[in-house]
């Protein structure tokens, strides 16, 4: 029998989000320098290059990879033999765990859950509450999974019911690409098979915290189908050609993990959950002796990466910058953004949108005219920074709001993440107008390039808020150019192509 003690369990709940908030896993980080390694796109091994530098300078820094710093997710193994000292149920110890983590003043991690998801959707302020699955096994030990999941990766899960007859391969070959660039790849996907609906996305989510050891089973060879099907999913997704933010390259998953459990004979239950980027989990067991602890990487274990965007980006001032300059632009061109832009998501867009529909003006203190807008929620700061972490979201949450945007307030172009949709293209090449793409996983380098910010609309937002940001040298890609040329179409075609083991299928 072993007494495990409320102050540890709360103790290593927080100490493990805050340790995985700046510390990648180092499996990840050999696997991502193995994929800058060999990438042949340039524009895809700069976005590894970003990723692999901010992840440094996150461990040196002790500041989060990624300004969302995602929703807990805890799996609990509850050995039948624990007794416990304390006076709060385990679900509110985990709890206060992730509110100390999250609002530990060093190092600030963004509180990104709302309560009332289906109403007015309103920020809990401390990121609680987690979401918690608890198993009881024999033993006497508390085992613990921890994950701290990205929103924009969590967004791109899918889950189908197949017939018994169907083919797995076949089903994730046609599902991968209608993802995109959300998730920000190159991560892991990992996937559950079997049980019932919310079994196999469960099984999916477990798979995510696996370590990557796709190089070591492709070295020893398969010992089961289920490896077997692991080898050749990774091999097959990787030769759709999507790649690194899905600028078309070599290297698309880091690893394909799986979990499966029996099912239904009637039934054959799959689910994809992907892991960005912004890789973040952690494995630690209680056993009475005190609170977790976790060993410490050492920076040697990063590997030195040089990039310099100045030597071929094109720079831009954006308090100067006209029409005429964006038509100049080129989609896959890498661009230095310098001068003012504002920000603004989610919630500042469906604010701004109703004031539009309510015959109402913006607020004065709000000019988009000749401007850009950058999809971000930043951390909010901490000692002497300008702005936490200050990476983008998923531009295609904006597409429904980017005509009225584009035709009621004179935006020049919108910078975010990933893809545009057809809606948001459309839109775009009407108004020749652009869309920037930024890196997704690289928040800390992002946020060195802002040298001022201040709130500007909508404080009560929080980190939804308009912001207004003035950028030295801040690094991005033209994804839509202004005649509606989207790279994220084009270059995944090209890579599938040169790869030459999936065909390239063109649409009518």
């Amino acid at each position: 029998m072993s007494i495990i003690r409320q102050d540890d369990l709360i103790q290593s709940i927080a100490d493990s989000l805050q340790y995985i908030s700046y510390y990648h896993p180092l499996d990840f980080i050999k696997a991502m320098h193995e994929a800058y390694q060999k990438e042949e796109n340039s524009a895809a091994k700069d976005a590894i290059a970003q990723i692999l530098i901010n992840s440094r300078m996150c461990a040196e820094g002790h500041r989060p990879i990624c300004q969302d710093t995602g929703i807990v997710t805890v799996f609990l193994k509850v050995g039948m033999n624990v007794q416990w000292d304390a006076d709060m149920s385990v679900v509110d110890m985990i709890n206060e765990g992730v509110r100390r983590a999250y609002q530990n003043p060093d190092n600030v991690l963004r509180a990104s859950i709302l309560s009332d998801p289906a109403g007015k959707r309103v920020n809990t302020k401390d990121n609680t509450p987690a979401v918690i699955h608890m198993e009881i096994v024999p033993g006497d030990t508390l085992d613990v999974e921890i994950a701290a999941k990205g929103g924009g990766s969590e967004a791109k899960a899918k889950f189908a019911m197949l017939n018994p007859s169907d083919n797995i391969v076949d089903w994730v070959l046609k599902v991968v690409p209608t993802m995109g660039a959300g998730w920000c790849p190159p991560g892991i996907l990992g996937i559950g098979i079997g049980g019932t609906a919310e079994k196999a996305m469960l099984l999916a989510k477990q798979a995510c915290m696996g370590s990557i050891d796709i190089q070591e089973l492709i070295a020893r060879g398969p010992r089961n189908a289920l490896e077997e099907l692991r080898l050749e999913l990774y091999d097959k997704v990787n030769a759709l050609g999507i790649g690194a933010q899905g600028l078309g390259g070599l290297t698309t998953v880091l690893d394909i993990k799986i979990n499966d459990y029996p099912t239904h004979a009637a039934n054959k239950p799959i689910a994809i959950i992907p892991n960005c980027a912004a890789t973040r989990h952690l494995h630690f067991v209680l056993d009475g002796s005190g609170a977790a602890e976790f060993k410490l990487p050492c920076l040697q274990d990063w590997p030195e990466i040089t990039w310099d965007a100045g030597a071929t980006a094109r720079r831009v001032d954006l308090d100067t910058v006209t029409q005429q300059d964006l038509e100049s632009w080129q989609q896959g061109e890498t661009l230095l953004l310098s001068g003012t832009m504002l920000t603004g998501r989610d919630a500042a867009h469906k604010r701004m949108v109703e004031l539009f529909e309510r015959g109402e003006a913006l607020p004065e203190s709000v000019d988009f005219k000749n401007k850009f807008i950058y999809y971000v929620g930043p951390v909010d700061p901490v000692r002497d920074e300008v702005v936490g972490p200050a990476g983008p979201t998923t531009a295609t949450r904006m597409d429904k709001f980017t005509e009225v945007m584009l035709d009621r307030t004179g935006l020049l172009g919108m910078i975010g993440k990933s893809e545009r949709g057809p809606e948001a293209i459309a839109a775009i090449k009407k108004h020749k107008a652009v869309y920037l793409m930024a890196v997704g996983g690289a928040a800390y380098l992002v946020s060195k390039a802002i040298r001022k910010s201040r709130v500007v609309a909508f404080e009560d937002l929080g980190m939804e808020a308009i912001h207004e940001f003035v950028v030295e040298d801040m690094p991005v890609t033209v994804a839509v150019d202004a005649v509606g040329g989207a790279v994220h179409q084009v270059a995944p075609k090209i890579w599938q192509a040169k790869i030459g083991k999936i065909p390239v299928v063109e649409e009518n």
